[in-house]
């Protein structure tokens, strides 16, 4: 893939980041997507707005985070990516890797009301969501809001209560509102659902159903910290923990989420979205005859959309007001592991979802970067070799064009 053309004050140490100054970035001229992408998805008109500034901002934030947690830096860009992104986290991980620390640490920085629900065996769904008390003074039910009902929710060890406790989160995490005696209660915005469960406990636990799965953005994979990151563990931690900041408030959380949706998106990356989501459901069909007996179900348009509201948001993250292909291809992995459902030979002979993922992305092609200098011999920007680059026209600030019909890269490993 060629390298892109940077806009004016980009690192070129880090071509993914734009957190040096330089001039405002302008906004892209609005143009309509083809192939009927949803209005809500196309940017919002308004001023623009410096990327590095809103970078800046959500650094400080990640920094009171790390301070508290050594290590584990996919983990937290991966929960700011889903504060931005309005999406709910699932983190999977052995016992004593931070999980539940995490969280809590990053409800601490970002402000707002904080919950933790412990799911536990007995647990009933009225303890989640709330119900109705009868009062024999007034002769009256009244409602009991349950723990939900605040910006971040903790639902700790999620898998250790049975599917029914389990379920009553769906509509609160679909839809941000809770049916009690037929009454719709909304819960605060902005609302986060980040749960923990452990991936080696067989006893007493309960697996969340495929309706639950898909309502979480991500899944993040927690492993272990490394031999230098538990030596500074033992030192920070083994004395006086260190207590984190409140950066930012839910307002300014709110205005950053605004932001994020502000984030270009070239319909080639869409394209190229929508294109890994349909290898999942029909491998065969995308040239993986032999990925397809390992998956029973593939995911969702749940999964497209989750992928281009977090490629928005690791975009701005990293100081741009556009998404690159690479942005894509490294938030595609946490989005798509816990949709699929794998088929019985999958299971049989230990193959992990992120395998079949890998593979479904080495092959599935991503848009090439083309240069934005020259025109077409009709007189119409676009590639030296004649055909324009996209019905959508890129950013003005000189984010990198995205051809349209990418030719298959040479993978490794395949002829």
């Amino acid at each position: 893939m060629a390298e892109p053309t940077m806009p004016e004050g980009t690192s070129s140490a880090d071509p993914g980041r734009a957190d040096q100054a330089g001039p405002e970035t302008g906004r892209p001229e609005q143009g309509r997507l083809e192939q009927g992408w949803p209005a809500q998805t196309r940017p919002e008109q308004g001023r623009p707005v410096p990327p590095a500034q809103d970078a800046t901002q959500l650094e400080r934030a990640m920094f009171e985070v790390k301070r508290v947690i050594v290590g584990q830096d996919r983990m937290v860009e991966r929960m700011f990516v889903a504060l931005l992104a309005r999406g709910h986290c699932l983190l999977e991980g052995v016992p004593g890797v931070a999980k539940t620390l995490a969280v809590e640490t990053l409800a601490r920085v970002v402000g707002g009301t904080f919950s933790r629900i412990q799911f536990t065996p007995d647990l009933v769904p009225a303890d989640i969501v709330g119900t109705r008390i009868y009062r024999q003074s007034s002769e009256k039910f009244d409602v009991e809001l349950g723990p939900v009902f605040v910006n971040f929710l903790l639902a700790d060890e999620i898998n250790r209560a049975p599917a029914k406790v389990q379920s009553a989160l769906l509509e609160v995490m679909a839809e941000h509102q809770v049916s009690i005696g037929g009454e719709t209660h909304a819960v605060p915005d902005p609302f986060l659902v980040m749960a923990t469960q452990n991936p080696i406990e067989q006893e007493g636990v309960y697996p969340l159903p495929e309706a639950q799965r898909d309502r979480f953005l991500m899944k993040i994979v927690v492993g272990y910290p490394t031999d230098a990151e538990e030596r500074e563990i033992v030192y920070r931690m083994g004395v006086s923990p260190p207590e984190p900041k409140t950066i930012f408030s839910s307002e300014d959380l709110l205005a950053l989420q605004r932001r994020a949706d502000q984030v270009f998106v070239h319909n080639a990356l869409v394209d190229y979205t929508v294109r890994l989501v349909l290898a999942t459901r029909a491998p065969a069909q995308h040239g993986m005859p032999d990925v397809a007996q390992l998956i029973q179900y593939g995911a969702s348009p749940r999964a497209s959309l989750g992928i281009v509201r977090a490629t928005r948001a690791l975009a701005l993250l990293r100081g741009r007001d556009y998404a690159l292909p690479q942005d894509v291809q490294d938030i595609a992995p946490d989005i798509l592991r816990h949709r699929l459902v794998l088929s019985y030979d999958a299971l049989a002979d230990d193959i992990p979802a992120d395998h079949i993922v890998a593979r479904i992305m080495a092959s599935v092609p991503m848009p090439s970067v083309a240069s934005r200098q020259g025109t077409s011999p009709n007189g119409q920007a676009g590639h030296p070799n004649g055909h324009p680059v996209s019905a959508v026209p890129a950013p003005a600030s000189g984010a990198p064009a995205f051809d349209a019909m990418p030719q298959q890269p040479a993978w490794p490993g395949q002829q």
